[in-house]
């Protein structure tokens, strides 16, 4: 079957909610082992026919967010799937106070279990109604987005289409480009400001109903951390603050006598060489045939993975009117099937998110016969799989950019870097936003602004005003839709970075390693799968510096002028 044929049918969610009611009363009671094992099964089951449903109904939504059916089906989604996370709140209950727990530790592994005491602590039947004011007001940022209709040079243009005008070699064009993106978010700073307000307000108000101090806690707990906290994420940060800020001023120091120009602005950043930034050399479906060959003769495993991919027509990654913006890959479990999301361009972008996302998608289709909770691991682990493909690449990169193949790969190497701190700067400001729920959308903007002048200091908005007040952050839809995520690439790239230097010494290696993490799934924890992989821990100081150097040397050693 196509992804066009998976059919869709809206659950029954009565008849759910009563075969759940049903399997939940043979677990934690006088059932025997064998009983309450198999009605364990059988609820992931469920649950996974209902997470098929709703990613089915995603997925299409977000291809086309004006096909009417599909809103209509999300709209009942946003709605009824929070009275579900009882049912996960009593399960989690029954498996925790289970005379067989010891038993079905051995089956399940015991990480399950921390999860399902992290799950307990972030659900009651008091906030479903603000869990349904959440999805909604997710929904209604991801449609705002995907409104936009930017005329610009005679054409028009959504977010992400307008990315190759920001890379343009000619000043003028990436100067105007910047300022018509800034034009669609100014015209509608109320809305985005009123959006975020309410989803600030809300998640401050579930996080009181559930007797946390606030939202910072709770939402690490949703994202089932076990091994860190906000501490070691703050430690973690200074290193950046500390290793990495200085590297990427000289960066951004370079890069200006690269291109000439003494005095950068913000809409100069985009662009990497005066010669033009690598573009791949030819459409999606050409590129889709190159990562193809790539992942065939890249291991057995990839290879298989890719035919499944494109036989199954599991990638959609045109750029169109109504689309939602940005990339992701997520998983529909009744068809065993990754499924890629994204918004190709025509510039460099469209290679890096092919490679990342199949990253995704490679790793779950590794961990498919996982029980359901293992098949991800927690998002900053995720994040390992996606940007270390990104550099298990590298060999074959050369099809993709041909004569481009340096400047790709210095200008990969250097945006990996570069992203370090403004990755640190939009956890920071969550934390700040978050401990004081109160302030008004003008304290936030100022806020963020001050914390650009921390991170990424060379940012010049110029004749930008509503950039210079600090509003950049609406187009960051993690801050919108997925509070404190964001931190979770930055841990991966120094992660990621690691594989990097060990694909340099020996590539064999290097991809064993990676397969292997990728099968493991998320059968440990963050630090476990670290461990397991030999990945050294990022919250441990001195981890930043140390990794920081090979690159350091390898970037040192380019004569970027001649690129």
């Amino acid at each position: 079957m196509k992804f066009s044929d998976f059919p869709y049918v809206r659950p029954d969610l009565e008849q759910i909610k009563k075969d759940l009611e049903g399997l939940l009363a043979l677990i934690g009671t006088n059932q025997s082992f064998e009983v309450e094992l198999d009605a364990i099964k059988k609820i992931f089951d469920l649950n996974d026919h209902i997470v098929s449903a709703g990613q089915l109904v995603g997925v299409r939504n977000s291809i086309d967010t004006n096909d009417k059916f599909y809103e209509e089906e999300q709209n009942f989604f946003d709605e009824n799937v929070p009275h579900l996370k009882a049912f996960e709140n009593i399960f989690s209950e029954k498996i925790l106070t289970s005379s067989h727990r010891p038993k079905l530790e051995e089956v399940f592994g015991t990480l399950m279990f921390k999860r399902a005491e992290l799950a307990k602590k972030t659900f009651k039947p008091e906030i479903i109604a603000d869990l349904q004011q959440e999805n909604k007001l997710n929904t209604e940022y991801g449609k705002l987005q995907a409104s936009a209709k930017i005329e610009f040079q005679g054409g028009i243009y959504n977010l992400s289409q307008m990315g190759p005008f920001a890379q343009s070699k000619d000043r003028e064009t990436r100067h105007a480009a910047q300022l018509a993106v800034s034009k669609f978010f100014s015209d509608n700073e109320a809305h985005f400001d009123r959006i975020y307000d309410d989803m600030v307000k809300v998640r401050h108000q579930i996080a009181l109903k559930l007797g946390y101090e606030n939202f910072v806690q709770l939402a690490y707990d949703r994202f089932g951390r076990t091994d860190y906290d906000a501490k070691d994420v703050k430690s973690y940060r200074d290193q950046i603050f500390e290793d990495i800020v200085p590297l990427v001023v000289e960066l951004t120091q370079r890069k200006g006598k690269r291109i000439g120009i003494e005095n950068l602005k913000s809409y100069d950043l985009a662009l990497n060489f005066l010669s033009g930034n690598p573009a791949p050399k030819g459409d999606r479906a050409w590129q889709v045939e190159v990562a193809q060959k790539m992942y065939e003769e890249m291991s057995p495993e990839t290879g298989e993975f890719i035919n499944f991919m494109i036989d199954h027509e599991l990638l959609d990654l045109d750029a169109k009117p109504g689309k939602q913006g940005g990339g992701y890959c997520t998983y529909i479990p009744d068809y065993r099937a990754p499924f890629i999301f994204a918004n190709f361009n025509g510039t460099s972008h469209d290679v890096d998110v092919l490679t990342h996302e199949a990253g995704h998608a490679f790793q779950v289709y590794s961990s498919r016969d996982l029980i359901p909770e293992y098949r991800w691991p927690t998002l900053e682990a995720c994040e390992i799989h996606s940007m270390s493909m990104e550099f298990l690449a590298w060999p074959w990169i050369g099809n993709f950019f041909k004569e481009d193949t340096d400047k790709y790969k210095f200008s990969h190497l250097t945006g990996a870097v570069q992203f370090l701190p403004y990755g640190v700067l939009v956890d920071e400001y969550q934390h700040f936003i978050y401990e004081k729920p109160e302030m008004t959308p003008d304290e936030r903007k100022a806020l963020w602004r001050k914390l650009e002048k921390k991170y990424v200091p060379f940012k010049d908005y110029d004749d930008d005003a509503f950039l210079e007040k600090g509003t950049y952050w609406f187009r960051q839809g993690h801050i919108f839709s997925a509070p404190f995520y964001y931190i979770d690439y930055t841990l991966a790239q120094v992660s990621a970075f690691q594989y990097w230097i060990l694909f340099q010494q020996d590539p064999k290696k290097a991809l064993k390693s990676y397969i292997d993490l990728c099968k493991l799934g998320g059968s440990k924890s963050f630090t476990g799968l670290l461990k397991s992989a030999n990945l050294k821990n990022p919250f441990v100081k001195g981890t930043v510096k140390e990794i920081v150097k090979p690159i350091r040397a390898y970037l040192d050693a380019i004569d970027d002028t001649k690129l």
